[in-house]
């Protein structure tokens, strides 16, 4: 015969649980969003400005999970001019432009302090 004995409750438990469902990820999300965007706006190379200043964010929530992302919404001929201004891309006239990364080097920092202050505020419960 086996035999099982428990002393205790889950009261620390509960009480981690508890305190996880008042964790504000969106809060954190939205203050590191608006920096990403002044980040990605300052970094765009500036021919007529427009690419610039459609950067933008949205926070997307499912089951519990966050995300973050940065979009631009500035199109010549239905292209993306920030993608072509990133990866490059060919010409009319068959020569080739280099892409400029100006998206990593912008938005990385910005990731690792979103990171940080996530771990900051987890680190609380």
């Amino acid at each position: 015969m086996i035999t099982i004995n428990q002393k205790g409750d889950f009261h620390n438990t509960e009480r981690l649980f508890s305190n996880a469902k008042k964790l504000d990820v969106r809060r954190i999300l939205e203050s590191y969003g608006a920096k990403g965007v002044s980040a990605l706006s300052a970094a765009t190379p500036k021919d007529t400005g427009q690419t610039a200043a459609a950067w933008s964010y949205k926070i997307e929530v499912s089951n519990n999970s966050y995300s973050i992302g940065w979009y631009n919404s500035f199109e010549e001929n239905g292209v993306k001019v920030a993608f072509l201004i990133q990866y490059g891309h060919g010409t009319r006239g068959g020569t080739y432009v280099q892409g400029i990364d100006y998206i990593n080097p912008a938005i990385g920092p910005i990731l690792n302090e979103i990171s940080e202050a996530i771990w900051k505020e987890v680190s609380k419960l």
